[in-house]
């Protein structure tokens, strides 16, 4: 009996350690998410602004930090020390994106327009109140190098998503116009009046068009895609710089998207 006793006296500290190490290990993975998210959201920071965000010690968001550093999961700027995504996150995007339907389909619809307007083409899906690219490609006459592939944009300032938005029920849409909507650019509609009338009329024609909404110097169209139910389940997008996008440039751009999208929805199962 006795020895039973002390086997158990002797257990049960055993028993609450791994209690106590699991609930930290939990921890530390919801806080490496966290820094994931908030790289993702801000583009870059530096280790103090990310142990702000987490309400925790420099000296725990840097250990954070080197994990995931290690991982290749974030990188780190040289001459700034700032950090931000890296490319282990694009691999994990990737793969996830390899599970939808859409993205595996629009990969040679995209490759076609990009090759055939020459500037750059993304998929997007709706991901909650933001529309996420999951799929890209790059024309010859592409000036940018910025990688859209995963990224999280707003519904009200690109065409994408303004694409999303018109293709919503009333009720969620309107739902989303009650929102205080954030100004990116003096040119960003936040008005949900104004907004309400660019998704009707955009709903009509089909496509939609923004110039300098979300960044400064950026125009893009899009155009819907549907599911074999006549459901928008993403959108097609054609972007470039401002300079290149003159209306007449833009219509042609949004007849090529119109197209594609067309394309793309039929080998989503779509009938007219």
């Amino acid at each position: 009996m006795a020895s039973k006793s002390n086997k158990a006296i002797t257990e049960e500290p055993d028993e609450a350690n791994r209690a106590k190490g699991g609930a930290s290990s939990v921890q530390s993975v919801d806080r490496a998410v966290s820094v994931l998210e908030i790289l993702a959201r801000v583009g870059e920071a530096g280790v103090t602004e990310i142990a702000d965000e987490l309400d925790v010690h420099k000296s725990t968001a840097f250990r954070l930090l080197g994990v995931l550093e290690n991982r290749g999961l974030v990188g780190q700027s040289k001459d700034r020390g700032k950090y931000y995504l890296g490319a282990g996150v694009l691999r994990l995007a990737g793969a996830a994106a390899g599970r939808l339907d859409i993205s595996q389909e629009s990969a040679p619809v995209v490759r076609e327009l990009a090759d055939e307007a020459g500037e750059t083409v993304n998929i997007a899906v709706l991901d909650d109140d933001a529309a996420v690219n999951v799929m890209q490609a790059r024309g010859a006459a592409s000036v940018t190098a910025q990688n859209w592939l995963g990224r999280r944009t707003p519904l009200h300032a690109t065409s994408s998503g303004k694409v999303l938005l018109a293709g919503l029920p009333a009720a969620t849409r309107e739902a989303f116009l009650a929102r205080r909507l954030p100004r990116f650019t003096e040119h960003t509609v936040t008005s949900a009046a104004e907004l309400r009338a660019q998704l009707t009329e955009i709903a009509a024609e089909g496509y939609a068009v923004v110039a300098e909404e979300m960044e400064v110097g950026l125009s893009a169209v899009a155009a819907p895609v549907r599911s074999h139910d006549g459901q928008v389940i993403g959108a097609v997008s054609v972007s470039g710089p401002v300079y290149r996008m003159d209306e007449v440039r833009l219509e042609e751009l949004a007849k090529l998207a119109v197209d594609a999208a067309g394309e793309l929805s039929y080998r989503m199962g779509f009938r007219t």
